[in-house]
């Protein structure tokens, strides 16, 4: 039988990434039942260029007049409503996955933005935001002087 060193310090170490995952997957993944309790909210893409901060919603079959974009103390929210169209045909449903009803989506904005310059569009079901960042957000680069 072979002795090996115990390393309680490393153990710990292992057990703290497992619990962090286990953590993050929990509260990053959105759960089943809030679609079947008929609340819902769009997913984001959100992706930074040199000059400008692009936010990218889901929110298909919803009319563009129905949704609503503020920006409070560096927070964007989104918000809308998904109106379920109703027809008088004489069917059975089967199954009803197609989320209605209104919806809010909020994010802290990473660097400060020009919110006079925001522009907003929507195409294909797809909610597009350009936030321009503001000039002390940008990157700035320094040159060094030699001498």
């Amino acid at each position: 039988m072979e002795l090996m060193t115990w390393r309680p310090f490393r153990e710990l170490a292992l057990f703290r990434r497992e619990m962090d995952r286990l953590f993050d997957r929990f509260f990053m993944e959105r759960p089943e039942t809030e679609l079947s309790e008929g609340k819902w909210s769009p997913s984001l893409d959100i992706s930074e260029t040199k000059d400008a901060l692009v936010i990218n919603a889901e929110i298909p079959g919803i009319n563009p007049d129905d949704i609503n974009i503020s920006i409070i103390d560096n927070v964007l929210t989104i918000k809308g409503e998904k109106k379920e169209e109703k027809e008088e045909k004489e069917e059975n449903c089967y199954c009803k996955e197609i989320c209605c009803g209104s919806f809010s989506r909020s994010v802290r904005l990473p660097v400060s933005v020009k919110t006079e310059d925001i522009n907003a569009s929507y195409k294909n079901g797809i909610l597009k935001i350009v936030l321009p960042k503001k000039e002390e957000a940008k990157p700035k680069k320094i040159e060094v002087k030699v001498g």
